[in-house]
């Protein structure tokens, strides 16, 4: 069969698709096997604060992901026993109480465009938090599509505990939306740590497994995801996050026509020919 791409002029797939896998982080680990990309926050000695650096870099790349040929799905971790303490206080929370309002406004859009970043690619993002999980760490954590933690984990939205508003990155938006409007109050109002079991009832945690099988699971489940279509997953991943601003009336046109799209794939033929011929599909993503 002839390669998809064989039918795309060179100038348009070169300004709109792209490998990642030679990426070359520079603020935390990245890897890429199988369709799967790790982005390791890798400052173990500190619980893996953000600093402006990784902020910067991380909204850039997670931008880049929406050209990627070669990454499916995202699987973001924490070095060591813990996820992300949030923003470095010595390297950021010190120099902001010393930046005038232009200054904080651009570090803030800053940090919310990560998040608006996280939400537009059209992979899966599934966050495995262990440990501290805290202030941004758990912005990050929010801002995936699936997360997996472990009983001993302490999930913070503690802006309130340093002065700050819970509005935070998208709080008020988004964590509502995956946990309840009183359960986000309460967190949001208090900064108190959720605990792991406690993160899984309330459906923060999709999964709760041991430290020991953190990484494993992530993975797993990641490698399930990517096997999957992949064009169809990334408009499962759209519809999900548009539907929310739409009428049902809205969200039920919406969802005609990009199953109208997903029609038009390749990967729909191959689903039913693995059908009619008993086999399991083998998607390949266009």
């Amino acid at each position: 069969m002839t390669d998809s791409t064989d039918r795309v002029d060179p100038a348009l797939a070169a300004g709109n698709r792209q490998a990642l896998a030679g990426y070359q982080a520079r603020h935390f680990g990245w890897r890429v096997a199988d369709g799967v990309a790790t982005v390791t926050l890798n400052r173990p000695e500190r619980k893996n604060p953000l600093t402006f650096d990784s902020y910067a870099e991380l909204r850039d790349l997670f931008g880049q992901l929406r050209y990627a040929t070669d990454v499916h799905v995202v699987v973001l971790e924490g070095a060591g026993d813990n996820f992300c303490s949030g923003g470095d206080v010595h390297e950021i929370i010190g120099p902001l109480i010393r930046l005038k309002a232009p200054e904080l406004l651009m570090f803030t859009r800053m940090t919310g465009d990560l998040v608006k970043a996280m939400r537009a690619c059209p992979q899966p993002i599934i966050a495995a938090i262990d440990g501290v999980c805290a202030g941004a760490g758990a912005i990050l954590a929010m801002a995936s599509d699936l997360r997996v933690g472990t009983a001993r984990s302490k999930t913070a939205f503690l802006f309130n505990r340093v002065g700050l508003a819970g509005c935070d990155m998208g709080a008020c938006a988004m964590l509502p939306r995956i946990i309840g409007q009183g359960r986000a109050s309460d967190l949001l109002y208090t900064g108190r740590a959720l605990p792991g079991d406690e993160a899984h009832a309330w459906g923060f945690f999709n999964r709760l497994v041991p430290p020991e099988s953190l990484g494993t699971e992530a993975q797993a489940w990641a490698a399930q995801i990517a096997a999957g279509p992949t064009f169809a997953n990334g408009i499962t991943k759209t519809m999900l996050h548009q539907e929310w601003a739409m009428t049902i009336e809205q969200a039920i046109e919406a969802e005609a026509q990009a199953q109208a799209l997903c029609m038009l794939t390749e990967d729909f033929g191959r689903a039913y020919r693995a059908f009619v011929a008993k086999q399991k599909p083998v998607f390949e993503g266009n």
